[in-house]
């Protein structure tokens, strides 16, 4: 009548390395399909990220006076200014509009005219003084360029792998 129940020792850690395996497999796959969020500041005439965090000191009350600012040092600034190196994947890019007193926007675009065909690219307006508005896309591998044509920044330069 007495009936002996034993548990192999080995089969005790299974359940639980397979529920590990299957809770990993799962984050990862959510991790994939989350979208990095990427935060840029604009200030007048430049994205301060993209210069290092150097903020220039630009004063403008509308286009004009970036696009005369923008004449004479973005050249320079260019040369110093910091390449974002990216995965592909989804991406949000989100801008701030810190201290310009007119509407801004964002334009995210493949450099060059072949590459400005073949890769996806995001653009928009009605960026608010004082607000902040999301850019979502997914980025594939190339070269990209990145402005707000309404500020008239300079072409930051984007790379993704």
């Amino acid at each position: 009548m007495g009936y002996k129940t034993s548990i192999t020792p080995k089969f005790i850690g299974l359940p639980l390395k397979l529920l590990t395996i299957g809770l990993l497999s799962s984050l990862n796959i959510y991790a994939a399909s989350t979208p990095r969020v990427i935060e840029l500041t604009q200030t007048p005439c430049q994205f301060l990220e993209s210069e290092n965090g150097v903020d220039h000191g630009f004063h403008s009350t509308n286009i004009k006076d970036c696009e005369a600012i923008n004449a004479r040092t973005s050249a320079d600034r260019l040369t110093k200014a910091k390449t974002l190196k990216l995965s592909s994947g989804r991406y949000i890019f989100r801008v701030k509009n810190q201290s310009v007193p007119y509407e801004l926007g964002f334009w995210l675009r493949g450099d060059g005219v072949i590459n400005r065909a073949r890769l996806p690219s995001v653009s928009g307006g009605d960026l608010q003084p004082g607000k902040t508005k999301d850019y979502a896309v997914t980025l594939k591998p190339g070269q990209y360029v990145y402005s707000c044509p309404l500020n008239n920044t300079p072409d930051y330069k984007l790379i993704v792998n």
